[in-house]
């Protein structure tokens, strides 16, 4: 590491914590000061507005800026009280009540209760509230089943649904439902995005741009305050970099470690954690054109692939394989009966013959790195050598993940295009999300969802229509389970893979841990 880097990193460390460095001999900024905490971030965030991104990346900054009414549970996805103390839903499910917590304040010295609620989701739902304009809001549809918010007093606020929706006190705890001070929104506008203020255990400081994020910790938290004095996000889009800068000691955490560099990491120096989360990586496949338009091909491309090797070669472990569209990090929905689909490349030969589609020629989309993608590009590769020995010729076509996402999203079948499958991952917060927005008939692209692969099942959409509303959560699971075997059947998708996410810390740092939520939840971290 030259002399030029080790200090430039010492100025923006020292300039950025607010003090808290003053005095430090710059020649030993390799290491970093005590209770800061040096965060390597996969890229730059987008916005810190949390009702206006969608990348997890930005989430991890985002969960320890703001609080929402409710949030998951230390080490699972089940619901408990936060900014609201309590709440009572109706009989019918549509009424949501919620009790606040009294004397909180945001990070700029106003008050949070009911009208700061109704403000935030107003700004959200309304395109007439005088601040909508400070979006877009790409996950208000979460909020979809909201008629209208009220404040009955100072702390009560109700939400009346347009219908009953299972998944809404789960929605709330995402980050599209974090609360934002209104008072920082009517000061920066539009530029809110860029001095974020909420009521979180850190107070943001400092944004400098492909540099650092900075936030200090937040000694008046309503809830237990952090120890740490600050920590500091770094955007290092480069594995390769962010691994270097770990082990030189110019970060204190690193997520995403790559596959190919976990054994860097596993001495006395280090804490390696993992934690399976709701992921899936999987492969769209084209059910309305093309050969995987029957279903005989689709179930052959699944017992084609060996999953196995992707797994354990491709992804050295960081992954397990996956067996239908429900990830098992949601136990309570997840069919355990429901076994992936075996490595069987004669089986996939005899369906593809079959059906009459030996030496099919398929267009094959794939990304060279995007949000949940794993290593997409050895991916692909190792899929196209497992469907040609059995058949199918892929021919790859490979675009950055924000031209792919402008090229699958809209259908797979989209503008006279013949692209017949798409490598894919959803990261989510409740059983209903992926396959609500992605497998539904009434999800197809031109009817605003993202079921790219055009696939129809009237019986999985009566299921997943049933389970929404139910407010039964053994009711839902049923149906849930139901449709898993469907899919699982149909194989509208390749369903390849869920991601044990990874991060890894220095010995300085302690308390660490990954949440199911993929969530990076830094309060009760500490670093010596």
């Amino acid at each position: 590491m030259s002399k030029l880097t080790l200090t430039r990193r010492a100025l923006l460390i020292s300039g950025v914590a607010s003090g808290v460095l003053m005095g430090t001999n710059l020649a030993a900024m390799a290491e970093t000061p005590p209770g800061v905490l040096v965060v390597g971030q996969i890229a730059e965030p987008k916005a810190l507005d949390p009702a206006a991104v969608t990348a997890v990346n930005d989430f991890r900054i985002l969960m320890n800026i703001y609080d929402g009414l409710v949030r998951y549970k230390s080490g699972t996805l089940e619901v408990e009280p936060a900014l609201a103390q309590s709440w009572t839903i109706s009989e019918d499910g549509k009424t949501y009540t919620f009790k606040l917590r009294d004397g909180v304040k945001f990070h700029d010295g106003s008050p949070f209760d009911a009208e700061a609620v109704v403000f935030n989701f107003q700004r959200m739902l309304d395109d007439t509230h005088p601040y909508h304009h400070t979006g877009p809001f790409p996950l208000a549809f979460f909020f979809s089943s909201v008629d209208k918010v009220e404040a009955t007093d100072a702390t009560t606020v109700t939400f009346t649904l347009k219908e009953p929706y299972a998944p809404f006190l789960s929605n709330l705890a995402y980050p599209t439902g974090l609360i934002v001070s209104p008072t920082a929104v009517k000061k920066f506008d539009k530029d809110f995005g860029r001095n974020p203020v909420g009521t979180g255990p850190f107070v943001f400081k400092e944004w400098r741009p492909n540099e650092a994020v900075v936030v200090e910790g937040n000694p008046d938290y309503w809830d237990t305050p952090t120890t740490l004095k600050a920590v500091i996000f770094r955007p290092i889009t480069d594995a390769n970099t962010r691994v270097a800068e770990m082990l030189a000691g110019g970060i204190d955490l690193m997520v995403e470690v790559p596959p190919v560099a976990l054994k860097e990491f596993q001495n006395a120096s280090y804490h390696l954690v993992e934690q399976a989360g709701p992921h899936l990586w999987f492969l769209i496949l084209n059910c309305a054109s093309g050969p995987f338009k029957d279903k005989r091909v689709r179930q052959a491309a699944n017992y084609a692939i060996n999953k196995e090797a992707l797994v354990n070669d491709v992804l050295e472990g960081t992954a397990t394989v996956a067996a239908g569209p429900t990830p098992a990090a949601f136990a309570w929905a997840h069919d355990d009966s429901l076994q992936p689909y075996p490595y069987d490349p004669e089986k996939a030969k005899a369906l593809i013959k079959e059906a009459g589609a030996e030496g099919a020629e398929v267009v094959f989309y794939v990304t060279d790195g995007g949000s949940g993608m794993l290593d997409p590009v050895p991916m692909g590769t190792a899929i196209q050598a497992d469907l040609k020995a059995v058949g199918l010729n892929a021919k790859i076509e490979t675009f950055e993940w924000n031209t792919f996402l402008g090229k699958v999203n809209p259908g797979l079948d989209a503008n006279g295009a013949h692209v017949d499958m798409a490598e894919m991952a959803w990261m989510t917060n409740d059983p209903d999300t992926l396959p609500y927005l992605a497998l539904r008939t009434d999800a197809w692209p031109d009817k605003g969802g993202f079921n790219s692969g055009y696939y129809s099942n009237p019986e999985v959409d009566k299921l997943l229509n049933e389970a929404r509303t139910s407010t039964d959560q053994a009711k839902r699971a049923e149906l849930y389970k139901k449709m898993q075997v469907i899919v699982h059947d149909d194989a509208p998708w390749v369903f390849v893979a869920n991601w044990k996410q990874n991060a890894v810390s220095n010995d300085k740092v302690s308390d660490f841990t990954l949440q199911p939520s993929f969530f990076l939840l830094l309060k009760d971290v500490k670093k010596a």
